[in-house]
């Protein structure tokens, strides 16, 4: 299999490179993950207009579905990014984990929906009845759902990535469960 080398500033297209000064300026760095996505011409650019596209889910419930996702599918990137991230949100440390192990036993609306996106994700689209009844009870709509599937995909696109190229993680490792 071919291995992948992390594309720096000077070997992507112009238009990766203002995008890459944008996530710097953003984030203060260039997350490795990112930096792949710019061997393609469009990837990078495609993906950061879904990723900053506009959602009825508040913040933690996307890193909890991020998390969750990126646990199901082996994603140690996405899980160590989002770790960070979930934090940053408000999760505590074992908040996060609960989350990865895919409960949220310390808020009942967000734990419908973190067994639901696990069982999605881990059914390919498809979910117990019974979760997506619990979602809907716990005071979800129509289109938090569609928005938790779009959130979903974004997530699978990155941890599809990470887990074909096995590029370097550069944020803290998430702890091993």
């Amino acid at each position: 299999m071919k291995t992948f080398a992390v594309p720096t500033r000077e070997q992507v297209s112009p238009n990766n490179q203002a995008i890459f000064d944008n996530l710097k300026k953003a984030l203060g760095m260039v997350p490795n993950l990112y930096a792949t996505m710019a061997y393609s011409e469009n990837g990078l650019g495609n993906y950061v207009a879904l990723q900053s596209g506009k959602s009825s889910l508040r913040g933690k419930e996307r890193e909890a579905i991020n998390l969750i996702v990126s646990q199901v599918n082996g994603c140690i990137y996405c899980q160590s990014a989002h770790t960070v991230l979930g934090k940053m949100n408000g999760f505590t440390d074992e908040q996060v984990i609960d989350i990865r192990k895919g409960s949220a036993p310390f808020d009942a609306k967000l734990d419908a929906l973190v067994k639901l996106v696990k069982s999605i994700t881990e059914n390919k689209g498809r979910a117990d009845a019974a979760l997506v009844d619990n979602f809907f009870a716990a005071g979800y709509n129509q289109g938090n759902l569609v928005d938790a599937i779009i959130i979903i995909g974004d997530k699978v696109i990155m941890n599809y990535l990470h887990n074909l190229t096995g590029i370097p993680v550069d944020f803290p490792l998430a702890p091993t469960l």
